[in-house]
């Protein structure tokens, strides 16, 4: 949700055009291998075609996630932005200036209760006056040509800490300014070549969340974004292929991540798969260790049995729950969940007054007899599964909710059956926002029969003026449905003392 008054002069990304809108537009192709003095390009291109597959071949989905704007930073209207600082996050970069300037004084005190920032790291702290909810704060290295190795190291530090930061928080836009500022005497195209491969990867791998990332530049530094971009993020096979031969013979690891050929450790990221050079073994041995037997867990079926007859220990009982809930977590990041989070049922917005995460669950928006509930819970589980390793609140909204909203209670009663213990124990407050008497009912069987132990945490929120004394309304995004059905029942909203729950 947007901050209420923002200024015209902040710029909207999801206005801008995408990376796979801009191919026309740029009007150039990507320098492609030199021809012979006979042939032409174009008879070069069709021997390096077939000859090798790019290692950033061409995905449409993720072009449609990258834009690139030439702008400021401080003016994008996204989830986040990012900041270059130093290691006192006070450099007076022009950068950090525009962000401070339009995010106002209370910025600079929240750094300062930061304490700095090493190199390669990443902090993060609330937009303040910007558009963008929060601002992510990276200190890029000083570059050396002799301490080259070190300096890529910091240099994709900062990029994957800041994403992984927006992964944390399931963000869905973040505007990234260049890292590394030009009294830092990083080359440019260099650093270029680490950002968009990192960017790149980390949508491959983790980019299940983030709808949108904006390469905000300057007018130098665009020339070296649009010459480089079409090596990371071809947008047609026919640019892929023509982007092949200029792609640098360094491109990191399978996350972007530099590697130093002297330093290889050749272990086995993943025990139990076979490594690339092996293909002379048995295939069969490949499945080592993935059977019951070989990690030593006995008879499944047995354990089956004990459990049905009440036989097995409470710690036994833990332990086969746990791996039941490690298979569902596992289909849970294995699964193309894009129809479900295109819901927006389900998000993260602030914290409450004790600073607890709040997840947001929107009633409407769930048409539960129109979409898979299986996958709807492999979701729900993918989302929640790294918020609930600290203490966390949830709001849910029954806002003009009909029969084709409400899950029933067998579905409700596997999901509490399936999540890990971690779930119900951090779980600190359930607020369930515009009940109505059946409603009221239902939710009182359930979490007196059903849960125990979940009643004491539910709380009825009759109007919003109520919830904003547990949540304030600057840390919440409420859909504008429910703004309007509570100003229509309940009457305005009027500022008072929050309380808490």
């Amino acid at each position: 949700m947007d901050p209420l008054g923002a200024r015209s002069q902040f710029v909207d990304v999801q206005t801008l055009h995408r990376w796979d809108q801009s191919q026309h537009q740029d009007g150039a192709e990507v320098d492609g291998p030199p021809s012979g003095k006979t042939g032409t390009r174009k008879d070069s291109l069709v021997n390096w075609q077939g000859a090798f597959s790019s290692p950033f071949p061409f995905r449409e989905d993720i072009n449609r996630k990258i834009i690139l704007f030439n702008g400021d930073v401080a003016l994008m209207n996204c989830t986040a932005i990012i900041n270059t600082s130093n290691e006192t996050l006070s450099d007076k970069n022009p950068v950090s200036e525009s962000i401070h300037r339009h995010a106002g004084p209370e910025l600079r005190e929240e750094l300062l209760k930061l304490k700095g920032c090493r190199t390669g790291e990443a902090k993060m702290t609330k937009g303040f006056n910007l558009a963008a909810r929060f601002i992510i704060h990276t200190v890029g290295p000083k570059y050396k040509a002799k301490y080259r190795t070190a300096a890529e190291s910091s240099l994709y530090g900062c990029y994957r800490n800041v994403l992984q930061l927006t992964k944390e928080q399931c963000m869905e836009s973040v505007a990234l300014c260049v890292i590394s500022t030009a009294k830092r005497a990083y080359p440019l195209e260099d650093a270029t070549h680490i950002a968009l491969r990192t960017v790149r990867r980390f949508l491959e791998n983790h980019g299940e969340y983030l709808e949108t990332v904006v390469f905000v530049v300057t007018p130098v530094e665009e020339l070296i974004y649009r010459k480089l971009l079409p090596l990371y993020f071809p947008r047609s096979e026919a640019e892929e292929q023509s982007s092949l031969p200029l792609i640098p013979a360094d491109i990191g690891n399978a996350e972007g991540e530099p590697v130093v050929p002297e330093r290889r450790i050749r272990i086995s990221e993943k025990p139990g798969s076979l490594e690339e050079d092996s293909d002379s073994l048995d295939p069969m041995l490949g499945s080592v260790g993935s059977h019951a037997f070989a990690r030593m867990e006995g008879d499944v079926d047995k354990h089956r049995r004990l459990i049905l007859q009440g036989h097995m220990s409470e710690a036994a009982l833990q332990k086969q729950h746990q791996r039941n809930y490690n298979r569902w977590l596992g289909r849970a990041r294995a699964e193309d969940l894009s129809d479900i989070a295109a819901l927006k049922a389900l998000y993260q917005t602030g914290v409450d007054l004790c600073g607890r995460t709040v997840m947001v669950v929107v009633g409407r928006n769930i048409p539960v007899t129109l979409i898979d509930m299986e996958k709807a819970l492999l979701y729900f589980i993918h989302v929640m599964d790294h918020i609930t390793a600290k203490d966390y609140v949830m709001v849910y909204f029954h806002t003009l909710t009909a029969e084709h909203n409400h899950p029933d209670s067998d579905f409700l009663k596997q999901l509490c059956d399936i999540v890990d213990i971690k779930f119900k124990r951090n779980l600190k407050a359930f607020y369930f926002v515009h009940p109505t008497f059946r409603s009221k009912v239902s939710t009182w069987f359930f979490t007196t029969f059903s849960v125990p132990g979940l009643k004491e945490k539910f709380h009825h929120i009759e109007n919003l003026q109520q919830l904003f004394t547990c949540i304030l309304p600057e840390q919440i995004d409420i859909p504008p449905f429910v703004l309007e059905y509570d100003a229509q029942v309940n009457g305005p909203y009027r500022a008072s003392e929050p309380s808490g729950l």
